[in-house]
């Protein structure tokens, strides 16, 4: 599912390029976390399936089974929301199928002066554990330049998130979508080269894209 800042309830739309889509409204100011339109199919903590509803109780046993990071970065997600796709400076990525449970779409933007980024947003469908792993992610890359960033691996997130075998997945997703992010960020700078602007790092970045 979409999730948002803490105490507001929003409906957030994800279209991906299979054409499907999911519009959910999500209130975590509800210590259950429910779903406030039920007739959605839906995630309502970490460990569901993409597809089911879980009630109080069973969250309360879900709690239990989840590592405290995994829930702080499920009820406090970090850099949700979105950038300028259509700046140069900026590499998007959706990763995962709708179908399969888990879509993120994560966003980068890069100081083009030091190479580092300075800002990375994203949104994501899915269960808890997906949420928390973008949420995370966007963290470790936030500061680094390209080339440490692309050196991020899945285990560095399940590990610090504690992930169980059955979640290591969304871990795994989560590295895919930034290596996806920065490739669209250097085929960008590769294809402003081409058409004049100044290469140097960029012809270079864009070879190793």
């Amino acid at each position: 599912m979409f999730i948002q800042s803490r105490r507001a309830a929003a409906d957030l739309v994800l279209r991906t390029t299979a054409g499907c889509s999911r519009t959910l409204t999500t209130s975590t100011s509800t210590a259950a976390h429910q779903i406030c339109r039920p007739a959605l199919v839906s995630t309502s903590f970490p460990g569901g399936g993409a597809h089911s509803t879980t009630t109080a109780s069973a969250i309360q046993t879900q709690k239990r089974n989840y590592h405290e990071a995994v829930i702080d970065h499920f009820n406090n997600p970090r850099n949700v929301g979105k950038l300028d796709s259509k700046k140069k400076n900026v590499g998007s990525a959706l990763v995962g199928k709708a179908s399969c449970g888990d879509v993120i779409k994560l966003q980068i933007e890069v100081d083009e002066t030091t190479g580092q980024i300075k800002d990375a947003k994203f949104k994501t469908f899915g269960c808890g554990s997906a949420i928390a792993s973008s949420s995370l992610a966007t963290e470790m890359i936030r500061g680094k330049k390209i080339e440490q960033a692309a050196q991020l691996k899945n285990t560095d997130i399940s590990q610090e998130l504690n992930l169980p075998p059955v979640k290591i997945h969304c871990s795994v997703l989560a590295e895919e979508a930034i290596q996806a992010a920065i490739d669209d960020y250097k085929k960008k700078q590769g294809s402003s080269s081409e058409s004049g602007a100044p290469a140097g790092e960029q012809t270079t970045a864009a070879a190793g894209a």
